[in-house]
């Protein structure tokens, strides 16, 4: 579990989401808020794990692979630890989520084409325990995966469902 945000913790993630490379001192002029008292923070931040990592910012994209897709897996009983492992070793693997339902794992992935998608979705399918998946193809995004207007509000110190 990570740690919970105060209201400073919540401007100072929006300041750094406004400019990735303002340095410490920058930040604490912006915020009022002593260089010391900054960098603790942040580092306090990353070490209890509130921060993703730098990766995440990466397009894929940029890396080739133009096609995404999120493909729900249902899983032999008991099976979903090692399951979950076997795809983690699957490198278009982006993300695996628990689910409730009938299916058990929402799995995003990405592809080059039509064709690297039918063979990871292959890969899927040989993994031990995976018992069916259903694949849906990844058409447009309208809203990026976001966490601005949650900070804002946290920013503010309103309370969730003010």
């Amino acid at each position: 579990m990570t740690a919970r945000l105060d209201a400073t913790d919540a401007r100072l993630i929006l300041a750094l989401s406004e400019d990735p490379r303002c340095t410490v001192l920058a930040l604490a002029q912006q915020l009022g808020l002593a260089r010391n008292t900054v960098q603790a923070r942040l580092a306090r931040l990353e070490s209890a794990g509130v921060l993703d990592p730098f990766e995440r910012r990466v397009r894929p994209e940029a890396l080739g692979y133009r096609l995404g897709a999120y493909i729900t897996v249902q899983v032999v009983q008991r099976g979903l630890d090692d399951v979950a492992a076997s795809l983690a070793a699957i490198p278009e693997v982006l993300e695996v989520v628990g689910l409730s339902g009938v299916m058990d794992l929402l799995v995003q992935v990405v592809a080059v084409d039509a064709d690297d998608l039918w063979r990871i979705t292959e890969q899927l399918l040989a993994v031990p325990g995976v018992q069916r998946t259903d694949t849906n193809l990844a058409l447009r995004r309208f809203v990026d995966h976001r966490m601005t207007p949650l900070l804002e509000r946290a920013a503010s110190t309103a309370r969730p469902g003010d």
